[in-house]
């Protein structure tokens, strides 16, 4: 994926970059381009077209997407009808954009990576993830659906890293998001097609490279799935991200991954290798904004042997009386956050993935 930064060769349209810093301003996590509506910011969760913008038509969403794309990024969306890349806005922020085609017309989502880092405590993240960031080898998972914070909680944990110890840290990601500044640590960052072929690929050099920590931005295939875990069985602290809404559906999805042949061996090695996972939620505050609801599943013994018998279904009883050793489960995390009136019990159960359990609990 091609990374573009802002200079002379991508002349941005002046309406595209009105419409970045309003982003910014507004804290927006996406705007998206499409013909037949006005520019579209996504705030607190929730679409709202920007006051006061036209109605855009095909050539005009065309203008502004083609505006920072070279000749050769042009051709190459011509050919396959949708490209995706990472943009570097001034000093701002970054963007991870989207171009593609529908009913013949092209459209854009731009989605914004602010230029800091914010911390575990700023992303009001449990200070209990700390403890993941000291260990010197492992395999720890953010999951969660998208546009959740998964990348931030990643970058979080991956900062302090950097502040904290003195290795290598290798990322792997597609596109790069956030960008980090070196501090005690030394860090690398590989982009998927630009400085690597893939994932996969990236992970084998890894061995070749000396690298203590690895960040890999999304487990997608078997292939980058099983290196990882090698990787975390020797020596290597691994964190990943992948499309999951718990950590049973997580430790579910890596084994049914892999042919039945191999998840024997694969519920083996994750049961050995595991730290934990965080699950997050951005849930509406009420007042506006969105607040932090999470699941946190921390590998003790009990865990580990669920994963090798494969009972994953058992997993959540076992998080929800985890809670003496750090354990927090998503419904005790959202019971909380209406307890305080931060949200509606309504937002709660639509986010639960056990909503009659969670009415049980109120």
């Amino acid at each position: 994926m091609p990374e573009i930064e802002n200079s002379p060769q991508s002349s941005l349209h002046p309406k595209l970059k009105q419409l970045f810093d309003l982003a910014i301003e507004r804290q927006a996590t996406d705007i998206h381009l499409s013909s037949g509506h006005q520019p579209i910011l996504r705030v607190d969760g929730s679409l709202m077209p920007v006051a006061g913008e036209k109605i855009l038509n095909h050539e005009d969403v065309k203008t502004l997407a083609f505006s920072i794309l070279s000749q050769q990024l042009q051709e190459k969306f011509t050919a396959y009808k949708d490209l995706d890349l990472s943009y570097a806005y001034e000093n701002k922020a970054r963007f991870r954009i989207s171009i593609y085609q529908q009913l013949g017309k092209v459209s854009a989502a731009f989605r914004l990576i602010p230029s800091r880092i914010r911390t575990l405590e700023e992303l009001s993240l449990p200070l209990s993830l700390r403890a993941f960031t000291r260990m010197i080898q492992g395999f720890f998972l953010v999951v969660g659906p998208s546009g959740h914070g998964k990348s931030a909680a990643l970058a979080a944990m991956i900062e302090e890293i950097n502040v904290n110890r003195y290795d290598h840290i290798l990322t792997i990601e597609d596109p790069i998001e956030y960008l980090f500044e070196q501090k005690n640590c030394i860090i690398d960052q590989r982009e998927v097609g630009m400085d690597v072929q893939d994932f996969h690929r990236g992970l084998r050099a890894m061995f070749r490279e000396d690298a203590d920590v690895v960040m890999v931005g999304e487990m997608r295939d078997p292939e980058t799935i099983s290196t990882a875990i090698t990787a975390a069985e020797t020596g290597h602290l691994i964190f990943s991200t992948l499309h999951t809404n718990t950590a049973a559906q997580t430790i579910d999805r890596i084994i049914d991954t892999f042919p039945p042949h191999q998840q024997e061996q694969i519920k083996m090695q994750l049961a050995n290798t595991l730290l934990g996972v965080l699950s997050r939620r951005l849930i509406p505050k009420k007042g506006g904004g969105v607040i932090n609801a999470v699941e946190l599943m921390i590998a003790n013994s009990a865990i580990r042997n669920l994963i090798r018998e494969g009972k994953a279904h058992q997993i959540d009883m076992v998080i929800e009386t985890g809670q003496e050793q750090g354990m927090i489960s998503l419904n005790h995390s959202l019971a909380d956050l209406v307890r305080r009136d931060l949200i509606t019990y309504e937002n709660a159960e639509i986010y639960s993935t056990n909503p009659s359990e969670l009415r049980m609990m109120m």
